[in-house]
């Protein structure tokens, strides 16, 4: 699945402003949350990113302008090329397939296409420790765009990230 617009990138504005800048197909991680003890023992629990099969948000590529654009994310022009090439009459990426909501060049898809660490940090100058936060954020307000504060798909991301299942 892509993440991943004006003809925009996946993250809203206020992301793609802390430049460098990616993303956006999705890798699936461990599914377990951390824990990190705060003050008097207390523990807080950290989300972990992963991808929701069947969603696709980010697979939209031209979500309007509350997002980043690409001209806003890519420095190389072959990059802004390869992401506008993607962007169908409709504005799903070409390699989207609504059908089963699943990316037909999943295990070749473009590196802006991926969401880890290494690539934000890159593309939208995340550091890796801040990964999980920024990732998990970004799909939200992603999937709050497409398909709507109260959707299936909405949940279904706050019950993987949460480690209910």
């Amino acid at each position: 699945m892509a993440l991943i617009l004006t003809l925009a990138s996946p993250f809203p504005v206020s992301l793609a402003a802390r430049r460098p800048r990616l993303p956006s197909k999705k890798t699936t991680h461990d599914k377990k949350q951390s824990h990190t003890s705060i003050g008097f023992g207390g523990d807080k629990k950290h989300e972990l990113w992963r991808c929701v099969e069947g969603c696709g948000a980010c697979c939209k590529l031209q979500k309007g302008p509350s997002f980043a654009s690409p001209e806003e994310i890519f420095t190389h022009p072959s990059d802004l090329e390869l992401y506008r090439s993607l962007i169908g009459p409709d504005g799903w990426c070409v390699h989207f397939q609504k059908s089963t909501r699943t990316c037909s060049i999943y295990a070749d898809r473009p590196y802006f296409c991926r969401v880890e660490p290494d690539i934000f940090e890159s593309l939208y100058g995340i550091h890796p420790k801040k990964f999980n936060k920024e990732a998990c954020s970004s799909c939200r307000d992603t999937i709050k765009a497409i398909y709507g504060s109260n959707s299936e798909e909405l949940c279904n991301f706050n019950n993987s990230t949460r480690g209910i299942f």
